[in-house]
């Protein structure tokens, strides 16, 4: 069975055929899965899907895009929702200086005060960053100090740095994008972290891996990521699967065996 680690089955592109699709997924050897919350929204709608299928799990937090939703208020009601049985992490948090350059200070306030969240309630974090490898480093070591454990979630950064995240017990997120072309780097990272260091993820509906590159994505499409890092790693499909969904268990405590 595949553990995957972080999906977005409540966005609008899964309107049509959610329930069909969802319903497959433990059919197809596709369980569990983790549902990502990505604003107080999204956080809504994932704790929903959370209540509705058994096998699906919540992560509750606001991506660094969407901090303009949080506030005392809001920030309140989100810890309220760590509380419940089916939140097993809280994500994705972060940094994105990609496509927001002009709120980073807001940003690392609301990152850290996440971060403190999860500390909390003893719940691991899934981290989003993206051209913010420095920033993000920085407050990571804090959160290693705190004995907070997590994902860096959708890896983009330099082998070496991933090995510095590895060294302090994180595991590195591997998607769609190691199969790409041009990804290179990742696949220089997959090739130098050991396996019990990796979990696997789709981010659907977003970065669906090669030979479906382009098109919307969905978990079915996970063998194709496993495939990719068996061959890097010269060992068995099964073994990924197994060591990967291993990982996961490991990290996402709450979540049943």
């Amino acid at each position: 069975m595949i553990f995957e680690t972080h999906a977005h089955y409540d966005d609008a592109k899964f309107d049509t055929d959610r329930e069909m699709l969802l319903a497959e997924l433990p059919q197809r050897g596709i369980s569990p899965v983790i549902n990502a919350g990505s604003s107080i929204a999204t956080t809504k709608t994932t704790l929903s899907l959370a209540q509705e299928y058994p096998f699906l799990y919540a992560a509750v937090g606001v991506h660094p895009s969407d901090v303009d939703d949080l506030n005392e208020d809001t920030y309140a009601w989100l810890r309220q929702q760590t509380t419940l049985q089916k939140t097993v992490a809280v994500g994705e948090i972060g940094l994105d200086y990609y496509w927001d350059k002009e709120n980073r200070d807001l940003q690392k306030m609301w990152f850290i005060r996440q971060l403190e969240l999860a500390r909390q309630l003893d719940l691991p974090v899934i981290i989003h960053s993206r051209d913010a490898a420095e920033d993000t480093m920085k407050i990571m070591e804090k959160a290693y100090e705190d004995g907070i454990k997590g994902v860096i979630h959708c890896y983009s950064y330099s082998p070496e740095m991933a090995q510095e995240y590895v060294k302090m017990g994180y595991f590195i997120g591997v998607g769609g994008v190691v199969t790409f072309k041009n990804a290179k780097k990742l696949v220089k990272t997959v090739e130098t972290i050991p396996l019990s260091s990796i979990v696997l993820e789709t981010d659907c509906p977003y970065m669906a891996p090669e030979p479906h590159r382009g098109t919307r994505n969905d978990s079915r499409n996970i063998p194709y990521v496993i495939a990719k890092i068996a061959e890097i790693k010269g060992v068995s499909v099964e073994e990924v699967e197994q060591t990967t969904r291993e990982n996961a268990f490991a990290l996402f405590t709450k979540v049943p065996r």
